[in-house]
């Protein structure tokens, strides 16, 4: 009679680790939540070392479209910041469906990776493109007419930092996710 409540307690143990642990992040060697300011400074680690990223839009047919980009620092807020030709796809893409993920990783150097998931929008500015100029633009002919702003602003953000010991869970490999 004993082993069958210890039998059910193991087994109601079970259910519910199953049914609550995707809506907790956990850290693989700890099994303890992750506060907020180590998802976020594990995050920072990788993009400041990281000068290049991907940038996904999805096009007017549906199928996501990944292009190299060189964004500019990414501060606090995560807001994301691109330059780019006015009359690019990824503007058009960016237009028709805002949706966009930016992707951070150094596959070179196994550090991990980080995925910012948000919603973007042209920017069409000339004054603060001005203010945000990079020096080598000084070589394209009439950079301040050819190019726009994307703003992304962020929504979630998935990060695995092989130093920090953050890494994706061990039954479904997904990354710790922080939502904003």
């Amino acid at each position: 009679m004993k082993s069958k409540g210890i039998a059910f307690s193991f087994s109601f143990l079970v259910f519910i680790t199953l049914v609550f642990h995707p809506f907790i992040a956990f850290s693989q060697s700890t099994l303890s939540p992750i506060p907020r300011d180590t998802l976020l400074q594990a995050a920072f680690d990788i993009v400041k070392s990281t000068p290049f990223c991907a940038l996904v839009s999805v096009d007017a047919d549906g199928q996501p479209q990944a292009r190299t980009m060189n964004p500019f620092p990414v501060e606090k807020d995560w807001v994301i910041w691109f330059a780019t030709s006015r009359n690019s796809r990824k503007v058009s893409d960016i237009r028709n469906n805002p949706r966009v993920s930016v992707y951070f990783a150094d596959h070179s150097a196994a550090k991990g990776y980080v995925n910012v998931a948000g919603t973007a929008v042209i920017i069409d500015d000339r004054e603060l493109l001005v203010k945000m100029k990079r020096d080598y633009w000084e070589g394209i002919p009439n950079w301040q007419d050819r190019f726009v702003l994307i703003k992304i602003t962020p929504k979630s953000l998935d990060v695995v930092n092989y130093a920090r010991g953050l890494s994706g869970d061990p039954v479904t490999s997904a990354a710790p996710r922080l939502v904003f």
